[in-house]
C-alpha cells in the first residue's frame, strides 16, 4: 500500500511538472504546489518498519560470528540488531544484556514489524542472552530475523512460538517510535 501511495505521488509530481510552466523538484518531505494542486509525499512509520525488515533480510545466511557486527566478519545477535538499526540512525546498545532494562514491555497484540525481541540466554534463564527483530507480527506467533548461534549458525528467520524461543522469551520493545 505504501509503495502504491509513493508511486501515485511520484506520478502526480511528473504530471504537474510536465503540464506547468514552473518546475520544482521534491524530496520525501517536500510539498509541491502548482496550479492549485498540492501533493505531500511522506514516509510513514510503517514504511520505515518495512524498510528495516527489507534491509535486515539482505543479510540472510550471513554467518554467525561471536562478537561480530559486520557482514564481512559475520554477526552475533546483538551485533546484527545494532548493525540493522544503525543503518536507520537508531542508536541501540551493542550488548544483548543492555536490553534488559531498555524500553517498555509490549503486550503480544502490540508487536509490530521492527520491534526488538529480547530473550534469556540458552543455558542461563536469569540473564539476557539473545535478540531478534520482529519481521512478521502476530503476537506470540510472530516471526523474527536474528543471527542464530544454533544449528543454522547464520542470520535466519525463526518462529517465536517454537519451544526453543517461547520458553526463553523475556520481552518485546519498540525502538522505532519516539
Amino acid at each position: 500500500m505504501n509503495v502504491w501511495i509513493k508511486n501515485v505521488g511520484l506520478l502526480a509530481l511528473f504530471i504537474i511538472m510536465s503540464c506547468g510552466d514552473k518546475k520544482e523538484s521534491a524530496t520525501n518531505s517536500d510539498v509541491i504546489s502548482e496550479n492549485r494542486v498540492e501533493i505531500k509525499v511522506v514516509e510513514s512509520k510503517s514504511s520505515k518498519r518495512d524498510s528495516i525488515i527489507e534491509f535486515a533480510k539482505q543479510y540472510m545466511g550471513t554467518p554467525y560470528c561471536y562478537a561480530g557486527n559486520t557482514p564481512e566478519k559475520g554477526f552475533d545477535c546483538s551485533g546484527f540488531v545494532n548493525f540493522v538499526f544503525a543503518n536507520f540512525k537508531i542508536d541501540l546498545p551493542r550488548s544483548s544484556s543492555d536490553f534488559k532494562d531498555l524500553g517498555t514491555h509490549l503486550e503480544p497484540e502490540e508487536f509490530r514489524k521492527g520491534d526488538v525481541l529480547v530473550f534469556y540466554g540458552y543455558q542461563d534463564s536469569n540473564s539476557i542472552g539473545h535478540l531478534g527483530i520482529v519481521c512478521e507480527a502476530n503476537g506470540m506467533d510472530s516471526k523474527f530475523i536474528h543471527a542464530s548461534s544454533g544449528s543454522e549458525y547464520a542470520v535466519t528467520i525463526s518462529e517465536l512460538n517454537s519451544d526453543h524461543y517461547s520458553k526463553r522469551f523475556y520481552k518485546c520493545i519498540d525502538v522505532i517510535s519516539p
